[in-house]
């Protein structure tokens, strides 16, 4: 959502064009890399609220650090740094100032951990010194949203308007919320369709693991992965389950026109956001969009367009995994090796296709509605989610074996499975083990998570 503006693009011609971008997506398996992204918190340690943008303890002090002392390039709206990037990566701001890395496409599960681990020591060691901490979670869990300051993005006053007509909870899901996402990429349209079906089905299963949401406003509640309740009302037009990915027919052409069905947010023209809220790529196409009479679009605004989608998997020129809580630092390994493990190779993402090829719509739905409350005791099937979440992770384990990429002490990446496997055995979400906390050792105060839970 709060990636840089793009380039201008190439102008498009018509639908065949947009279609044609997808199919740009797709790579040889040799080519195929990992891109994972990961959102956290950032507060003033003193009394735990979040950063304002201006100010000696604000977003723009941590940015402008992080270019000082690491040679980060400063990305710029007017005169203000709203992101950063190098050696392709990037750090974003989400609306209510959480920072966001946007990691370089890698080849292992083992770089990616070390881009998080070297991002992790830049931003700690720029932040300290300002008195700033940073924690992973999926929902803001002490302040209310009139406490989030807005950053000064105008992409943000456009989505900002609109969000506040379409659902009650999207401006709750602007500003107080984080997520880990993994991008991944298709060898072909069969090949994306397979994966895309995959994802979709099984995001309820890195919801429940990776559920971390638990506190609102200081209280439990009552959900496990408030986040992505929240999801549930933000804008019926841009999220859900996308049945008809399980239709036939299903392929990029497929995608491109429910994309072109969403309202537009805006278009980027020479250096500014201008305000298309609510209008239609396909008058777009035709040179008929009022915000831009007689112009038509590039493949810049069609990117642009696609990032304004919020589906639980997303397709780009890649495809996006969405479904998982912002958490502890050591548990965002997991998350790309779960996926990798299940999608990258070809053995296992035909035995997860068929875990999942016979549930039906009702099925999607209902897990949907229910694992950001109950997480993996969901009912499913005469069980619960946890009994396919252990065939999940055996089946992501088989794939991350025969991948075989070995770090430099001979360990292949299935052992960053090994904080979701003990979930899977039966312990605790990283909500559950909070909730205790809270209902033990802090005494149902929620100040001190701010403590024990910083990276």
């Amino acid at each position: 959502m709060s990636a840089p503006p793009q380039a201008a693009g190439k102008p498009i011609a018509g639908k065949a064009d947009l279609v044609a971008y997808l199919e740009a997506g797709c790579k040889p398996p040799e080519d195929w890399r990992i891109g994972t992204e990961h959102e956290k918190f950032a507060y003033t340690v003193a009394d735990h609220r979040p950063l304002p943008y201006d100010g000696p303890r604000g977003i723009r002090a941590v940015l402008e650090g992080l270019v000082e002392t690491f040679g980060w390039e400063a990305v710029l709206e007017g005169e203000n740094p709203i992101a950063l990037t190098k050696n392709g990566c990037g750090i974003t701001l989400e609306p209510g100032g959480q920072l966001e890395l946007s990691g370089a496409p890698l080849t292992t599960v083992h770089e990616t951990c070390a881009e998080v681990h070297t991002h992790l020591d830049q931003v700690k060691e720029v932040a300290g010194p300002l008195g700033i901490a940073l924690m992973g979670m999926g929902f803001q869990p002490k302040w209310a949203r009139a406490d989030i300051p807005w950053m000064p993005k105008a992409r943000y006053e456009i989505m900002r308007a609109w969000m506040a007509k379409k659902g009650s909870l999207g401006l709750d899901m602007m500003l107080r919320t984080c997520t880990v996402q993994v991008n991944l990429d298709y060898e072909s349209e069969a090949d994306m369709v397979r994966k895309f079906r995959v994802g979709l089905a099984l995001q309820p299963v890195a919801t429940a693991l990776f559920a971390n949401s638990p506190f609102t406003e200081g209280r439990p509640n009552g959900f496990l992965s408030y986040r992505s309740h929240i999801w549930t009302d933000t804008d019926p037009d841009r999220c859900g389950t996308l049945p008809f990915v399980f239709e036939d027919g299903m392929g990029f052409e497929r995608y491109v026109d429910h994309v072109l069905d969403v309202p537009m947010y805006f278009i980027y023209r020479d250096g500014r956001y201008m305000d298309a809220s609510g209008q239609s790529f396909r008058d777009f196409l035709d040179g008929r969009l009022p915000a831009l009479p007689g112009e038509r679009p590039t493949t810049s605004d069609w990117a642009d367009h696609l990032s304004t989608l919020f589906p639980e998997v997303r397709l780009k020129q890649f495809l996006e995994m969405r479904g998982a809580d912002g958490g502890p630092w050591n548990t965002i390994c997991g998350l790309p090796a779960l996926w990798v493990g299940l999608i990258y190779d070809r053995g296992t993402l035909d035995a997860a296709w068929d875990l999942v090829k016979d549930w039906t719509r009702d099925e999607h739905e209902a897990l949907r509605a229910q694992v950001p409350r109950l997480g993996p005791k969901t009912p499913f099937r005469g069980g619960t989610l946890l009994d396919i979440a252990r065939e999940v992770l055996a089946i992501s384990a088989e794939g991350l074996r025969r991948r075989a990429r070995l770090d430099a002490t001979g360990l292949d990446e299935c052992h960053y499975l090994d904080d979701l496997r003990e979930i899977a055995a039966g312990g605790p979400t990283p909500a559950e083990g909070l909730l205790a906390a809270y209902r033990g050792p802090w005494g149902q105060d929620i100040d001190k998570l701010f403590d024990d839970i910083a990276y």
